[in-house]
């Protein structure tokens, strides 16, 4: 299977891609399944996934939420979390029986600094993996995420951050069967490119 886990609509702010777009453009680019993770809502990804048709193809409704450590991405959501602090966030996914993740933990760019403010450590057994190629974040960065995910035995992720219609796809998550089995079993693989410098 190859899933693109971090994908925005135009519910961001910072994004302009409408949710019959993305289904059209993740089908035709060969993916199994995207997660919709727009920031602080799931309003687009219960769009995409009430214009899904196509019982082989997977829309998972997640949401990238900002914490006062840093992102992360909530999969499989039955209803928005609207907690910033990070173990709160935590606890709200637990509570919903989703799975959560560290997006872009060394992340960092000339106007902000998006890089997770807690030692991985710390927090290794409360998120259930880290992503670890991000499409949109220095080659650099995505070695150091892939580098202590293998350190520390946390399940990998990846996803394109996609922001514009060139940009769906552009990173993938791979594994077999089903997402949960594989994260859980630490079973899962990244791929991509990088689209921009940062």
């Amino acid at each position: 299977m190859n899933y693109d886990l971090h994908v925005h609509t135009r519910y961001s702010r910072c994004s302009n891609l409408k949710p019959k777009t993305i289904l059209k453009l993740a089908k035709k680019h060969g993916l199994n399944g995207i997660a919709i993770t727009d920031h602080h809502e799931i309003k687009g990804a219960l769009e995409v996934k009430k214009l899904n048709k196509d019982k082989d193809f997977e829309v998972i409704i997640g949401e990238e939420v900002s914490t006062n450590y840093g992102d992360v991405l909530v999969y499989y959501l039955s209803e928005k979390i609207n907690e910033i602090d990070f173990f709160a966030v935590i606890n709200e996914a637990r509570r919903q029986n989703a799975i959560t993740t560290i997006a872009h933990p060394f992340r960092t760019t000339l106007l902000h600094n998006h890089k997770f403010q807690l030692p991985l450590e710390k927090v290794k057994n409360e998120v259930d993996a880290v992503e670890c190629f991000n499409a949109r974040t220095l080659p650099g960065d995505n070695i150091k995420a892939n580098n202590i995910a293998d350190r520390l035995n946390i399940a990998k992720t990846a996803g394109s951050d996609s922001h514009f219609f060139f940009e769906i796809g552009t990173a993938r998550t791979i594994f077999d069967d089903n997402l949960r089995t594989a994260i859980k079993r630490k079973k899962t693989k990244v791929y991509g490119t990088i689209m921009f410098g940062a």
